[in-house]
């Protein structure tokens, strides 16, 4: 499972300012100097993932993807701290030795004079394992977080008001946010959590898709925001006009407009497929006639016939025992697709970002198999443009997404 490069920095956030308080050979003039490209001699400052271990010497991989040779003297400050530490107060000192591939680390000293290594002053990390799991707990966050379409931003009361999908049709949200809440929104043309930009609640506009973790109220009407990222997105549901698997483009004539949209799937786009089956099942979930009653009870109403009470395939069978299914979650366990999967004619639904290309856009998820749910009233669903078994990607089987990570 990879780590979110933006959760992981999150981490490092403050204690980058701890480093230099604790660090007092190093003088205003060097700091800046720190801040800005390093020169020979100069303070400067890495952040990254350890490679490899060798006597005294760390290789060090930044998150842009530049190797960089740490040499750490021996007697000087290296210390562990945890996810979510924010100060070096209650550190773990600890020995070069402890140190190991995959862990993170932020290291500031002084750059050589052939700049090509430098020299360590001190060195914070965090253990790959303690990295991992900090990233799994924040991943089930935003799973039980909520999703949804924005209808309404009220700033004055940090309100944000949002519709999700529910059995029998949709249902409202209240989004409270406090100033403890953190914004982030996606980059127009990107479809990478990674890219998504600090923000703030005015950026959020009505139509916006939104996805927020922290608590629900009891009634799930009511949801207190941690932490909210949103974007400007485009749904789409249309019929398949033509492929190019060669430039992983679809050609798609969008129900709603009438028009053709060229729709480029790349590798992070998270392209999936319904079983005949699960597509069924969520039509009539969203007709209000599922198999699990309002008590979540299964009454095995509304299965195709001679299905009675077996589960549903691919894991879609679990939702519905668990009363209103998250829909989301029972995409993210659907089979990929590719390009080269689409027929003319199909059914899809898409998200995508808005597109700086009049009539192209970039596919953030494509769900196909989907003809059930445009037949179901309200002409079915909107997607969300994250795949939380993501949150932001868990990169293995959510993929893009989660947020992406």
């Amino acid at each position: 499972m990879s780590i979110s490069r933006t959760s992981r920095d999150l981490f490092f956030v403050t204690l980058a300012a701890a480093l230099f308080l604790i660090w007092p050979s190093v003088s205003s003039a060097g700091r800046t100097a720190a801040a800005q490209t390093p020169v020979p001699g100069g303070a400067a400052k890495q952040l990254g993932t350890i490679r490899a271990v060798s006597g005294d010497t760390l290789t060090l991989v930044t998150d842009s993807g530049v190797q960089v040779t740490v040499q750490v003297p021996s007697g000087i400050r290296i210390v562990r701290v945890s996810p979510g530490q924010t100060s070096l107060k209650d550190a773990t000192p600890i020995h070069l030795e402890d140190l190991q591939p995959g862990d993170r680390i932020l290291v500031s000293g002084r750059l050589s004079d052939d700049s090509k290594t430098l020299v360590a002053a001190i060195v914070i990390s965090m253990k790959s394992a303690d990295l991992q799991a900090a990233h799994q707990q924040e991943q089930e966050e935003w799973r039980r977080g909520v999703g949804g379409l924005v209808n309404s931003v009220d700033p004055g009361t940090g309100t944000i008001t949002i519709s999700v999908a529910a059995a029998g049709g949709k249902r409202t949200i209240a989004v409270h946010t406090t100033s403890a809440t953190s914004f982030r929104r996606y980059a127009p043309d990107s479809v990478k959590f990674d890219d998504a930009k600090p923000s703030t609640i005015t950026a959020i506009q009505s139509g916006d898709q939104l996805r927020a973790r922290g608590e629900r109220s009891a009634d799930g009407s009511d949801f207190s925001a941690q932490a909210i990222v949103s974007g400007s997105f485009r749904n789409i549901a249309g019929t398949v006009v033509s492929t190019d698997a060669s430039a992983g483009t679809v050609t798609v004539k969008d129900l709603a407009t009438k028009k053709n949209v060229v729709v480029k799937v790349t590798q992070d786009s998270d392209a999936r497929k319904l079983p005949e089956q699960v597509a069924q099942f969520i039509a009539m979930r969203l007709r209000g006639a599922g198999p699990a009653g309002a008590n979540g009870q299964n009454g095995g109403q509304g299965r195709p016939a001679g299905q009675g009470n077996q589960p549903m395939a691919n894991g879609g069978g679990a939702m519905a025992h668990r009363g209103t299914p998250d829909f989301q979650q029972i995409l993210n366990r659907m089979p990929r697709t590719q390009v080269s999967d689409l027929q003319k004619g199909d059914a899809v639904m898409i998200v995508s970002t808005q597109g700086s290309t009049s009539g192209e856009v970039t596919a953030i998820t494509l769900l196909a198999g989907v003809e059930p749910i445009l037949e179901a009233p309200g002409g079915g669903m909107d997607l969300s443009p994250w795949s939380l078994g993501a949150a932001p990607s868990t990169g293995d089987d959510t993929g893009g997404g989660t947020p992406q990570q």
